[in-house]
């Protein structure tokens, strides 16, 4: 069982780089476990390769069917006090994003307190860092290119340019 964040669910639902390495560790172990807005999180991906990258609904359907196989087997960490307070504590002590600190609360969550035994997937370079720092094995091992989700590769590459 691993809990994965949702940069490595979405290269389940559409081909991009991380595409073969999430499937390697989805085949080594189908128990997934996420975060509850992990969902809506993809479907937030998916809405924008179809605005962003010209996804034609002859793919986003296929992609959208593979959300709803993956989310009907996946085990959930729901909202609750406890989720918001170890949140909270995770954003003062990383540089992450509200939700990614979510993401990270649930996997300490579903760890049972014990991060080390329970991997944490994920591509996002910050998010991989500060499961490292929280105690997490984090998968895969290799990075597979530098983009990540399509938000954090738009607004990496606005900085660059200005926009």
């Amino acid at each position: 069982m691993k809990f994965w964040d949702t940069s490595a669910v979405v290269p389940l639902l559409v081909n991009e780089a991380g595409t073969a390495a999430a499937s390697h560790v989805l085949e080594d172990d189908p128990e997934i476990i996420v975060w509850w807005g992990t969902r809506v999180e993809c479907v937030s991906a998916l809405a924008r390769y179809a605005r962003e990258q010209g996804m034609s609904a002859a793919h986003l359907v296929p992609a959208h069917g593979r959300l709803a196989g993956l989310a009907d087997r996946w085990s959930e960490i729901l909202a609750s006090e406890l989720l918001r307070s170890t949140a909270e504590r995770i954003v003062r002590t990383h540089p992450l994003r509200g939700a990614d600190a979510m993401q990270l609360a649930a996997a300490l969550i579903a760890s049972g307190g014990e991060p080390g035994g329970l991997a944490f997937v994920s591509f996002d370079v910050r998010q991989r860092d500060a499961a490292r720092r929280e105690g997490f094995p984090v998968l895969p091992d290799d990075m597979p290119g530098p983009r990540l989700v399509p938000e954090r590769a738009h607004q990496r590459g606005a900085r660059r340019t200005g926009g």
